[in-house]
């Protein structure tokens, strides 16, 4: 369930298998939590409804962190996702927003159509999911930097369920070891550059559109010719316009020939309503150097 795209306001529900996680993230979801406990507990097959109302936007709401069972049984600490044949650890209690990132996985899919035989750096990397991705389909070596090191704990786990060697994991700050691969004058034949939501409000936007620039142009700097860079932003604030011309300025500065090849975009059960335009938050390009 997507919010107000599903016309419940507030309230965010991923399902695995018979586990539900929710996120409720307004004072209308909150003043309705028992009710939307009950209606989604009630769901056929579900065992589990688990609640990570942690996210930041609370706090604009004067509401307080929930964490815990909601109704059913505690979720299991085993829980994997199957998607197009690869198996993914899912952390509902302890993972980033609902335990894993299924609004990625068209993203996952235009990995896996160009790893082949690429060095690929993947930052921002999480729990590994493009790598094992590139891993699978033939990557020629593999670099995942994250500045959580239980978030690697996991991708080394993900690597194991998939049987498949994902190289080095890197615990570090993204732009700090950017910096230092392009001080080394590394070069990639594929960056993945998927950071976190970098501005929750506009008044935050000039702050991340200058950071959105400086990732870029440290990944657009760090391109081999003819490598491709698959770039996001999570920013819901931050349109696909603005952020196809925070891009570009970058390409401008490291002095590279950039063109779009491809654009993406959340899934299908991410709808857009045409009254709420910023419901349309995960927007990524895939660009290829000369």
């Amino acid at each position: 369930m997507f919010s107000e795209a599903d016309g419940v306001p507030g309230l965010i529900a991923d399902r695995y298998g018979d586990t539900v996680v929710c996120q409720l993230t307004t004072a209308g979801a909150e003043a309705w939590r028992e009710v939307l406990a009950d209606a989604l507990f009630a769901l056929p097959g579900v065992a589990c409804v688990y609640e990570r109302s942690d996210a930041d936007v609370r706090e604009r709401e004067g509401l307080a962190p929930r964490v815990g069972l909601l109704r059913g049984s505690p979720p299991a600490t085993d829980l994997v996702a199957h998607e197009s044949g690869h198996r993914f650890a899912v952390d509902v209690a302890g993972g980033h927003k609902t335990g894993f990132y299924l609004d990625q996985r068209d993203g996952r899919a235009a990995v896996a159509a160009v790893a082949a035989g690429r060095r690929v750096l993947n930052v921002f990397s999480y729990t590994g999911a493009f790598s094992v991705i590139a891993a699978a389909c033939g990557a020629s070596s593999l670099l995942s930097i994250d500045s959580s090191g239980p978030a690697l704990a996991v991708a080394a786990r993900n690597a194991s369920l998939n049987d498949v060697d994902v190289g080095e994991l890197m615990e570090a700050d993204a732009f700090t070891a950017l910096r230092g691969l392009r001080d080394r004058a590394q070069q990639y034949d594929l960056i993945l550059l998927d950071p976190p939501k970098l501005a929750n409000t506009e008044r935050q936007l000039d702050k991340a559109t200058r950071a959105y620039k400086d990732l870029n142009l440290l990944a657009v700097k760090l391109l081999a010719p003819g490598g491709v860079l698959l770039t996001w932003s999570c920013s819901g604030a931050m349109s696909m316009d603005l952020f196809q011309k925070v891009v570009a300025g970058a390409a401008l500065d490291a002095k590279r020939d950039v063109r779009i090849i491809g654009r993406l975009h959340q899934p299908g059960d991410h709808p857009v309503p045409l009254a709420f335009p910023e419901a349309e938050y995960l927007k990524g390009l895939v660009l290829q150097a000369d």
